[in-house]
């Protein structure tokens, strides 16, 4: 292995939390819970806060402050920045205190910097600046490997226009729709959703958790809908309403795929956006999916199929519709689904046997293997 095994011979692994995204709550949440279920045994967790704002921290404090967003306190983070030279694998993190070195803080005053081994990346964050390929290309710049989906993977998922048309290319049904931005006129945008008929979706191009998504039922609503959608992107994508239900599958692996049990939303009214995915009011999640095993096969092969033509690797949920005649329609992929333990990635994964910590730390080894294939 080319692993450094500085400390105490165990692996370092970067895991980041927070993110300059809508989604930094979210990722909250998702952290600790793969904080807290890392085999400290076998590898050394480096925690990597990521402020609102866009800043980085290496956190040496309580996992528990993660969860409770206290984190971002001065007795427990540094400015930490990683190094971008293929040959070292580090983190650099700087602190207050005066050094002859003349290396300036944030606040552009002088401190001291060390450097910190890291053998892998787990950007667990959600949505853009995290999940849409920008972080993974900074790790994977400077040689570090990321577990989860790499840098063209995570951004052809977060593009839905892109990742439509890779899908049906593959031989996936895809929902009918159509882009604008902010240089398209009303009158197309009607004319777009004509075509579509009503209810139709609404959604940016590239965001996650549902933000700025609405589910349009007349024409009166259309461009309220996409402006609010352009407050997400500057792109929108405007898409048919598929009748049926939304069914996902989980899948982890490379070369070798591990499939979870195909996962079903039952919803009472209206969509899975941002409050029902993480309050479950109205809404209720069947693993497995209350269909034969025929049709959850099906499900399986499409989910491989979207999986394998968007480049995926690691780990990744794909959403799907299932039509009342059994038409399998794709929806999107999340390459950094959630990963607390009532998160569905992981609750289709333990319906074929795998706990949430064998989620987790599958998922290191995983990443620390591609080091091993270089």
């Amino acid at each position: 292995m080319n692993s450094k095994r500085t400390f105490n011979g165990r692996p370092c692994i970067a895991v980041l939390f927070g993110g300059c995204s809508p989604e930094y709550e979210v990722s909250l949440q998702s952290a600790y819970a793969v904080i807290s279920s890392i085999d400290t045994e076998k590898y050394t967790p480096v925690l990597i806060g990521i402020t609102k704002w866009g800043d980085w921290y290496r956190f040496d404090g309580e996992p528990q402050k993660i969860i409770n967003d206290t984190w971002f306190e001065p007795d427990c983070c540094e400015p930490v920045a990683v190094s971008p030279n293929r040959s070292e694998h580090m983190l650099i993190c700087f602190s207050d205190s005066a050094a002859s070195n003349g290396v300036p803080d944030r606040r552009g005053s002088f401190g001291a910097i060390k450097k910190i081994p890291v053998d892998a990346a787990f950007p667990v964050l959600h949505g853009k600046n995290g999940e849409d390929g920008t972080v993974q290309g900074i790790f994977e710049t400077a040689g570090i490997p990321v577990a989860g989906c790499g840098v063209l993977s995570s951004a052809l998922c977060m593009d839905k226009v892109r990742a439509h048309k890779l899908a049906e290319t593959a031989g996936v049904s895809v929902p009918l729709s159509f882009a604008a931005d902010k240089r398209t006129s009303p009158e197309e945008l009607f004319a777009c959703a004509a075509k579509t008929g009503y209810p139709l979706f609404v959604k940016p191009v590239k965001a996650g958790s549902s933000f700025g998504i609405t589910k349009v039922y007349a024409p009166d609503e259309l461009l309220s809908a996409v402006k609010t959608a352009f407050e997400y992107d500057d792109r929108v994508i405007i898409e048919e309403n598929i009748n049926g239900f939304e069914v996902g599958c989980a899948i982890m692996g490379s070369s070798s795929l591990t499939v979870g049990e195909v996962d079903e939303i039952e919803l009472e009214n209206g969509f899975f956006d941002y409050t029902e995915k993480y309050t479950l009011k109205t809404s209720a999640i069947h693993v497995p999916a209350r269909v034969d095993a025929a049709t959850a096969e099906r499900i399986k092969q499409a989910a491989v199929t979207v999986y394998l033509a968007l480049d995926c690797r690691g780990f990744a949920r794909v959403d799907m519709f299932l039509t009342p005649s059994g038409d399998i329609v794709f929806n999107e992929v999340n390459t950094v689904p959630g990963f607390t333990s009532h998160s569905r990635f992981p609750n289709m994964l333990k319906a074929v046997g795998m706990s949430f910590e064998a989620v987790v730390n599958t998922a290191i080894e995983n990443a620390l293997k591609q080091a091993d294939e270089k």
